[in-house]
């Protein structure tokens, strides 16, 4: 059995470095394909485990990369797409994985160190949390709009993605958030690489050393509490501990990347404890044991540390790689083949609804920019309709 669970983990670390690498391709997809095929072909519930978690934690890693090098956000990394690229236009690409790679790496520790006095926190005040968390995302909104320059601009720029974000709620279709902040994030910056004719200038590898104090900090108090609470997530997270715990560029990719690994590690301790779910690939886990035992949570927890060692050391290997060779690519062709990408993939996965959405959220993101405000207030596509989910104004 063991040399299986082996197979089954490393089989994971393979998945999850394709579906990080791969834009438009998430877990969730695989993990859906996984318990589709469990309908004809039996697999025993314990290699599934090991195979879902291990993937999942490689993906939170490496789907750094294509944020930061093509400008193209998976749903947990949008926010790195902003700094990220700025990095990678001056040559630091690089560095800029590096760093959201190094935040994953810390959250490995923490998460252990976390463990018991996020159970406490989710067996004794969950509820209360929940109760307060609209509240606390309208005070989150309020400041971000105070420390910007133009609050003007800022409020439509917070009204206008709210609604649009509000809007994707009531369309029936799967996968409502790719079209959304793929073009909220990503599109925006492919077109303007492309209408620029940006040339990415020669990559230099450097591995910076900065305080961690703070985006530790900022992900170690925001990450358990987002990571319980349906509706919110690493996003989120980040805009939560970076409001109120200032972070540099440097420190905020850190955040970031400790945020995504912490909040998909904490997605499998309300399916043990209340038996909740936060994420695809805990619920994938859910669907082959639906009564996680403690050998079985244990087991995720020690694949969660290995499979995020791993993930790491493989994510800093093909950053270096992809960073040394960027500039034999032609940017503008690359830009252009992921655009048609996403395009296919919107509509394969959400259909025409998918396709207007990516429309909407693309001239919105641009507009934002053109506005010279903070990208950050797009982020309230996501928070403005958790705040009416939790006042029970939507259901």
């Amino acid at each position: 059995m063991l040399i299986e669970i082996l197979f089954f983990f490393f089989l994971g670390i393979a998945f999850g470095t394709f579906t990080g690498l791969t834009p438009g391709i998430h877990i969730n997809l695989i993990s859906t394909l996984l318990i589709s095929l469990s309908a004809t072909i039996y697999l025993n519930h314990i290699y599934s485990i090991v195979f879902i978690s291990s993937m999942a934690i490689t993906h939170t890693f490496v789907d750094f990369i294509p944020s930061v090098f093509l400008g193209c956000p998976d749903l947990d990394t949008e926010l790195s797409v902003l700094p990220g690229h700025q990095f990678l236009k001056r040559g630091k690409g690089f560095e800029a994985i590096f760093l959201s790679n190094k935040g994953g790496l810390l959250a490995l520790p923490l998460t252990v160190f976390a463990l018991i006095p996020s159970i406490f926190l989710l067996k004794n005040i969950y509820q209360k949390i929940a109760t307060a968390i609209p509240f606390v995302l309208i005070i989150l909104l309020f400041a971000m709009l105070i420390t910007e320059k133009n609050k003007k601009k800022s409020i439509l720029i917070v009204i206008l993605t709210g609604l649009l974000g509000l809007g994707i709620n009531f369309l029936p279709m799967k996968q409502p958030l790719f079209p959304l902040l793929t073009g909220l994030f990503g599109v925006p910056n492919i077109l303007i690489s492309i209408k620029n004719k940006t040339k990415i200038p020669k990559q230099i590898l450097t591995k910076p050393k900065i305080s961690l104090k703070k985006p530790l900090i900022g992900a170690a108090i925001s990450a358990p509490i987002c990571s319980f609470l349906p509706g919110m997530g690493a996003g989120q997270a980040a805009v939560l501990a970076n409001t109120f715990i200032k972070n540099s560029r440097k420190g905020f990719l850190v955040l970031i990347g400790a945020i995504n690994t912490l909040v998909m590690s904490f997605s499998f301790i309300p399916l043990f404890f209340v038996k909740k779910t936060r994420t695809g690939a805990a619920i994938a886990i859910k669907n082959f044991s639906s009564l996680l035992t403690k050998n079985e949570f244990i087991l995720i927890i020690l694949i969660v540390l290995f499979a995020g060692i791993i993930a790491y050391k493989i994510t800093n290997k093909l950053a270096e790689k992809i960073a040394i060779n960027i500039q034999k690519i032609n940017y503008k062709k690359t830009s252009i083949i992921v655009l048609i990408i996403l395009l296919i993939i919107t509509t394969i996965i959400c259909g025409p609804k998918g396709i207007l959405i990516l429309f909407l959220s693309s001239l919105l993101g641009i507009y934002t920019i053109k506005l010279k405000v903070r990208r950050t207030n797009m982020m309230s596509a996501l928070i403005i309709p958790t705040i009416l989910w939790g006042l029970k104004i939507i259901k």
